[in-house]
């Protein structure tokens, strides 16, 4: 990289590193230029850098600022910084091997960011379409572009030169993005050879600086997002500072893709998707009894916690969605209905059912807080493109719930929701996250009264000992919320519970509550889920467990295998006392060999199997096998009942025979 000369009379500017030194330069030096200045082998090692808090190329110029001060990050790829900037360059890098290969009269490019461990491009290939075994084929020609270390350099173009650029060479997405751009923002490209491509950057100084990478996938994705918009090609991709690290992450994806939930599902017979109800699921007999697990532990967490159960209608009349807010903040999302003259909405939310209830009757402050609870399903719209098994959904059930409180409870209320959440999240050994989201742009509400919300949330949290981030301006319309971010076995982070401080929805519906002074006052509402979506948290649970769930949730929990057809009489005497102690038991009286039986059972990720033969009814014994292939012989019969049952009273995680 060229070293920018500087006349003797530039402006000197004070640059303070991360670790607080200082040294004075010349302004219009280049990130590049001040690691050279500091060593050849630092100059070499950078790929960017972290200019007054904004990432930047290594050739930008620092310039001069309020206090002659500047602060600069030199970063080197091992840093995490350094992700956003290799993986942004080797976005362009693959559409550059895709444009070689299929031709740049062919290949229109959408777009292409960095995502979480990765990136993607949106390509659209005229007359065409790439497939699964193009994929070997655009990572060699990738290879060949880093090999040749193209440099990489940024320019800007007038508005009107841009356009003409992008029409001439057919990039006609890139000219929808130009178009849409303020007309005070500066329109920036980057080159590599003879690659140009619409972008903000920013990127490595050459295309040679980084070699760890995989193409993993392809999709297909509606440009923008928008189904009535043409469908593209997007292929997902990776890439990591070295061999090592791509590898852990190639052996993470194997590991996750035999977790998919997706694939598990169906395979132990738990739900199904289908096209007649696209994004709804299908829960089977199995994942029907798995969900009533959760649902009766969830129940007995929350009577204990003072909480009553409601339920409330489907569908609701559009002018109660109006009078919420729903209508102006969320309709796009809605399912509507009309009928008899009469417009209804799907609910998408439980709130405004639970809100008719309190306006029942006239409420005391004695008989607040009101906690109210309910199993509610829900229908969202969501767009078919990122509909994801039981992850993204268009019908799901929400373990919601609404605390009516007086200003008093707000902070003792919102402490007993943390500790309830902390809880039940205890039960699946899931450690969490906590954020704190704060006003968003479009909202409703005064700032005090935002104000007092969000120091609410702070308190409870500080009360409990949780210790939690900012995330500013991402509150939901009607109030600051506290989300809940659990973390599964492959260290992947979801956010189910949420917990969300209401002044809004109580003035737009008039609630009110008679105050010891014998006058009407406004109460307070906590909107608050813990599964969240219990569709959702089910799938979260079968890739924790890799289908093997605990067996207080698993739908069978035994199942009895009799070695020959003569065992079958004492196999169902078994299973009868085994239903009669509570189990969900089954039976495989199937004329195949026992191993085979077993390996079915395994398969099905069954905890315990019971093998009954001549000997075990001479004894009077079982031989048990856990699903760890762990074997147990000449076991009491009465004292597996106890252990079990004993297992699934604790909820426990581990079986007990484990240590037997």
């Amino acid at each position: 990289m060229r070293v920018v000369e500087v006349d003797i009379m530039s402006k000197q500017i004070t640059v303070v590193f991360p670790d607080n030194t200082k040294r004075e330069f010349s302004e219009e030096l280049t990130a590049y230029d001040i690691a050279k200045d500091i060593s050849e082998g630092l100059a070499k090692a950078v790929i960017g850098a972290i200019y007054n808090g904004k990432t930047v190329d290594l050739s930008t110029p620092l310039k001069q600022v309020a206090d002659d001060t500047v602060n600069l990050k030199l970063i080197k790829k091992e840093d995490e910084e350094a992700k956003g900037i290799y993986r942004h360059t080797l976005a362009h890098i693959m559409a550059q091997a895709v444009t070689r290969l299929f031709g740049p009269d062919r290949v229109a490019l959408g777009i292409g960011p960095t995502i979480e461990n990765g990136f993607y491009y949106d390509i659209e290939v005229k007359d065409g379409q790439i497939t699964e075994e193009d994929l070997p084929k655009i990572e060699k020609e990738m290879k060949k572009i880093i090999k040749a270390n193209y440099s990489i350099s940024r320019f800007e173009l007038p508005r009107q030169e841009a356009l003409k650029m992008m029409e001439e060479t057919g990039q006609h997405y890139k000219v929808e993005l130009i178009k849409d751009l303020p007309e005070t923002e500066a329109i920036s490209f980057y080159k590599q050879d003879d690659f140009v491509d619409l972008c903000r950057g920013p990127h490595l100084p050459s295309t040679g600086k980084i070699k760890s990478f995989k193409l993993l996938s392809l999709a297909g994705a509606y440009w923008r997002g928008d189904e009535h918009n043409p469908m593209l090609q997007r292929i997902y991709a990776t890439a990591f500072a070295n061999d090592e690290e791509l590898e852990q992450y190639l052996k993470f994806i194997e590991e996750a893709k035999k977790r998919d939930h997706r694939k598990l599902g169906p395979q132990l017979d738990l739900f199904i998707m289908d096209d007649a109800a696209a994004g709804m699921p299908f829960f089977l007999p199995k994942g029907a009894t798995a969900l009533l697990q959760l649902m009766e532990m969830w129940r007995k967490f929350h009577k204990e916690a003072g909480y009553v159960e409601v339920m409330t209608p489907l569908i609701m009349h559009q002018d109660l969605w109006k009078q919420s807010g729903h209508w102006d903040h969320y309709r796009e999302n809605m399912y509507f209905i009309e009928k008899d003259e009469q417009h209804y909405a799907v609910k998408p939310m439980n709130c405004p059912g639970h809100i008719i209830m309190y306006k029942k009757d006239a409420i005391s402050y004695r008989q607040l807080p009101w906690r109210m609870a309910e199993f509610g399903k829900v229908h969202r719209y969501e767009m078919s493109g990122v509909l994801h098994g039981l992850f993204r959904v268009r019908a799901f059930t929400q373990d919601d719930a609404h605390l009516f409180i007086t200003p008093e409870q707000i902070v003792p209320e919102l402490i007993g929701v943390v500790k309830l959440v902390d809880k039940m999240y205890k039960l699946f050994g899931f450690e969490y996250e906590v954020e704190l989201s704060t006003r968003p742009e479009n909202s409703m509400g005064t700032q005090e009264q935002w104000d007092t919300a969000t120091q609410g949330l702070i308190e409870a949290l500080k009360a409990t000992g949780t210790v939690y981030t900012i995330n500013e301006g991402d509150g939901a319309f009607y109030g600051p919320k506290i989300d809940f971010h659990i973390k599964d076995s492959l260290g992947r982070t979801w956010q189910c519970a949420t917990c969300q401080l209401d002044f809004q929805m109580p003035e737009r519906f008039d609630m009110t509550y008679i105050a010891a002074d014998n006058e009407e006052h406004r109460p307070t509402m906590i909107h608050r889920t813990i599964l969240g979506s219990l569709e959702r948290f089910f799938g979260i649970l079968i890739e924790h467990f890799a289908g093997s769930l605990p067996a207080w949730i698993a739908p069978v929990q035994v199942m009895i295998l009799p070695i020959a057809d003569r065992h079958i009489p004492n196999v169902e005497e078994l299973k009868s006392k085994l239903e009669a102690a509570g189990l969900r038991v089954e039976t495989d009286g199937r004329s195949k060999k026992v191993n085979y039986k077993i390996r079915e059972a395994q398969l099905k990720k069954i905890p315990y199997m019971i093998i009954i033969g001549d000997n075990e009814i001479e004894t009077g014994k079982i031989s048990l096998r856990l699903r760890s292939e762990k074997e147990i012989k000449d076991m009491d019969i009465n004292q597996f009942i106890t252990q079990i049952n004993q297992e699934i009273a604790d909820y426990a995680l581990v079986s007990p025979f484990e240590q037997v």
